[in-house]
């Protein structure tokens, strides 16, 4: 489908950019014109090759763009319904955002308990209320529970990214930004991060997920965006995307299509 439909579905909206445009690097259109739409508990895709702009657009939308050499150029940024264009990032999480960023990016000289405590740091969490909000975590992810003294560093890729998963929960996020969550991690590890962001979504959670596994994602979403060359490619539902044969080779790994190049941004 082309990029024109509209993604209206499950009621009011956690996220809404219009027609935001950004910088990354030497990049000065590596977004342009984006406009999407996560709904209140829904799944939402962003798909693309590799240099499309999505990595960028998480950060425009997190407010951390401007710590990866990039700027909002243009457009607006809503979270459930406020405007945080202009806002800085700590001021996203306490609206309800959590990002999980590209590359996993835990602390490795803390241990898994630090790392969980550092994810709290913006609600101030003391005491009960920061053992509460770590038992909460560990419920869906208890694998941790026996890794809180153990440095991150020594941990292995898979729990790596469950800490870093983890680690973003510890806001209490109404809106989660995943970057790239099964990157590099075996077929059945990428399985149990699709059940856990299955489960997040299940406790009401809304999810922006950005994923080279095209199948993965669509398999939990309820709509999807492709991006080519920092604008929306196409847009639509899982399975009107993939009644597209020309999206379906290019994108979700039916047929033949080159591979794109490694850029800058993912």
């Amino acid at each position: 489908m082309s990029g024109n439909a509209s993604n209206a579905s499950g009621g009011p909206p956690a996220l809404q950019t219009t027609a935001i445009s950004a910088s990354y690097g030497a990049a000065e259109n590596a977004v342009t014109d984006l406009t999407l739409r996560v709904s209140q508990g829904q799944v939402v895709s962003l798909l693309g090759p590799n240099g499309a702009g999505k990595s960028t657009s998480m950060r425009a939308i997190s407010g951390l763009l401007g710590l990866h050499r990039g700027r909002l150029t243009s457009g607006r940024v809503e979270l459930f319904g406020k405007d945080m264009t202009g806002a800085r990032a700590s001021r996203r999480v306490r609206a309800g955002l959590a990002q999980c960023l590209e590359g996993r990016m835990v602390f490795p000289g803390l241990t898994v308990a630090e790392n969980l405590t550092t994810g709290g740091h913006v609600r101030r969490y003391r005491g009960a209320a920061l053992t509460a909000a770590r038992d909460e975590v560990l419920a869906l992810l208890p694998r941790l529970r026996d890794l809180l003294d153990r440095k991150a560093g020594y941990l292995s890729g898979g729990e790596q990214q469950m800490l870093a998963i983890a680690r973003a929960l510890m806001s209490r996020p109404k809106l989660l930004l995943m970057d790239e969550p099964s990157l590099g991690l075996a077929p059945q590890l990428v399985e149990q991060v699709r059940d856990i962001i299955v489960s997040i979504n299940e406790q009401g959670t809304s999810i922006l997920l950005v994923e080279q596994n095209a199948r993965m994602a669509l398999s939990i979403s309820g709509y999807a965006y492709l991006l080519e060359g920092g604008r929306v490619y196409a847009e639509g539902t899982p399975a009107e995307l993939e009644q597209d044969n020309d999206i379906a080779a290019a994108y979700l790994g039916v047929g033949t299509a080159p591979a794109a190049p490694r850029g800058d941004d993912s």
